[in-house]
């Protein structure tokens, strides 16, 4: 595993992410990711070698299995982590093309022919709707994933014992599940961490969404603010030789 990469993709994500999506950055990578490889692998590796059935029949076991497990607990959070870190990446690309656009606009106009991106990380036109659409993104993919998992296992604890009755058992058999009270305070884990993301997604959207709102608003006042300063000056009277001045003059002659 190359830690250096996700250190860089941490700290490139960061430098484009507000106070919350920081948070966000070291939730996933910190208590999803980093438990994800070092201990979720290791307490699923043995779910099917260790899934043992009261009957001899054979095939009972490994059809009871995948009637309960049609997906891995391992790799449906796999493809989430992958999904859901995505629209980072979607982000931190919008802003690298930002910049080789303005390197290209520097080399044709020169340094004295103005700017295209004062700041090509700050949050205004497209990259704004590239950021509030990835946050959205996230917390879909978060919410859809969790609803996979209740609909598929029809809970997220798993229970000690399963009862099955699939060709080829005999009957109604009882299956063992290994360690189940271990992979449930993992499951647990990995739900609240998922919740707390999506959370975190939620505020981040409401946060940026009113910034915006209340940035357009203020800048409405301005304009009103300058309309009125202006059209309460009072109008310039055009220059005459009868003006009360020149009355003054000749009365005075």
């Amino acid at each position: 595993m190359n830690w250096g990469f996700f250190e860089d993709l941490l700290s490139g994500v960061n430098q484009y992410s507000t106070a919350f999506g920081r948070i966000w950055l070291s939730v996933v990578f910190i208590f999803r990711l980093l438990v994800y490889l070092v201990t979720a692998e290791k307490v699923w590796s043995d779910d099917h070698k260790d899934f043992d059935c009261n009957t001899r029949q054979p095939g009972c076991s490994n059809v009871c299995f995948d009637q309960f497990f049609p997906i891995s607990h391992i790799r449906l959070w796999a493809l989430q982590l992958i999904l859901v870190t995505c629209p980072s990446l979607l982000v931190v690309m919008h802003v690298a093309y930002r910049k080789a656009r303005e390197e290209k606009h520097q080399e044709k106009v020169g340094k004295g022919g103005g700017l295209l991106y004062p700041n090509p990380g700050k949050k205004r036109g497209g990259l704004w709707w590239t950021y509030v659409c990835s946050l959205f993104f996230k917390a879909a993919v978060d919410s859809i994933f969790l609803y996979v998992f209740y609909r598929l296992y029809r809970n997220y604890m798993l229970p000690h014992v399963i009862p099955c009755s699939e060709d080829p058992c005999p009957h109604t058999v009882d299956c063992f599940i290994s360690r189940p009270t271990e992979k449930n305070i993992f499951t647990l884990f990995m739900v609240s961490t998922a919740i707390i993301c999506i959370l975190l997604n939620l505020i981040e959207m409401g946060y940026l969404i009113n910034k915006r709102c209340w940035e357009c608003q203020s800048s409405e006042r301005r304009v009103v603010k300058k309309d009125l300063t202006m059209d309460s000056k009072p109008p310039l009277l055009p220059f005459s030789h009868d003006s009360p001045q020149n009355h003054v003059k000749k009365t005075m002659v």
